[in-house]
C-alpha cells in the first residue's frame, strides 16, 4: 500500500497539508504527485480539488481518499482506520 498524495505548488492547504505530513509518523510511503506535472495520473484517479490523498493497495486500486486540508488527528485517523 502507499499513499499518494496530490498537490500544485500553487496551492497554500497543500502546503500546510505537507508540514502536517512532515509531524505524523506514517505507516504508508508517500507519492507526492504534482497535478500540473502529471495530470494523467490525476485524470486516472479523479481528482477535482487539492490536496486530495489517495490510500491504493499493492496494484495502485484506490481504497480510501481524503481531500483538503487535514488536522494531524485527522491525518492519522485517515491512515490508520484499517490497522
Amino acid at each position: 500500500m502507499k499513499l499518494l498524495k496530490f498537490y500544485a505548488d500553487w496551492c497554500g492547504p497543500c502546503k500546510m497539508l505537507s508540514r502536517v505530513m512532515e509531524d505524523i509518523d506514517l505507516p504508508y510511503p508517500v507519492e507526492d504527485v504534482n497535478i500540473d506535472n502529471d495530470q494523467d495520473l490525476a485524470l486516472k484517479y479523479g481528482i477535482r480539488g487539492v490536496p486530495t490523498l489517495v490510500l491504493v493497495d499493492n496494484n495502485n486500486n484506490e481504497v480510501r481518499r481524503v481531500s483538503g486540508m487535514q488536522t494531524e488527528s485527522q491525518l492519522a485517523a485517515f491512515v490508520n482506520k484499517d490497522q
